[in-house]
């Protein structure tokens, strides 16, 4: 873990973290407070709208996709509610579109899930428009694929016949990848 300067974040240090992995969220806030941060989490976008009108935050890590609905309205909240808001959205649907979309509601970045705690830290204190960080270690090919299937199984409630059909992919195939443990 990289040690953040406090300092650095200013007086005014108020967090939102909007997932709806709870675990995900939780270990966000814990290693977020460590850097100084003062998070409050929210796992649906009705809570996550409500925390943003009620006290909006300095800071905000904001899923795309939620249970309920899509993590941009909450930006959007966020947007209207305190401008100066450093918005960063997390998702595990990475795609040139929905990076626009989110930069151009008011988004200051956007990050690919898996992203560390480091991630989220760099993206929500770097300067506007300062030039991004490469990644020390890119995932392999292999890595993003087995990812990519992952996303789409859950997407498809883990049955693997529309996995399959969803991927074009032959499912037995399909039980293979998924047995086996993900590549590094």
């Amino acid at each position: 873990m990289a040690e953040f300067d406090p300092q650095t974040i200013g007086t005014d240090r108020s967090l939102l973290l909007v997932d709806d992995d709870e675990a995900f969220v939780k270990r966000l806030a814990k290693a977020m407070e460590k850097r100084g941060f003062m998070p409050q989490t929210a796992i649906s976008v009705a809570e996550g709208k409500a925390a943003a009108l009620a006290h909006p935050p300095a800071f905000a890590v904001v899923d795309l996709r939620l249970e309920d609905g899509n993590g941009l309205d909450i930006v959007e909240v966020l947007r209207s509610r305190r401008p100066d808001c450093r918005i960063v959205v997390l998702t595990g649907y990475g795609a040139i579109a929905t990076a626009v979309a989110a930069v151009k509601i008011g988004a200051t970045d956007y990050l690919s899930k898996p992203a560390d705690a480091d991630d989220v830290t760099n993206a929500l204190l770097n300067r506007v428009g300062a030039k991004p960080v490469l990644m020390e270690n890119p995932m392999s090919a292999d890595r993003v694929r087995w990812e990519h299937i992952q996303r789409v199984y859950e997407m498809c409630e883990r049955n693997v016949s529309e996995t399959a059909r969803q991927l074009s992919m032959h499912r037995r195939t399909l039980q293979r990848i998924l047995a086996k443990r993900s590549p590094k």
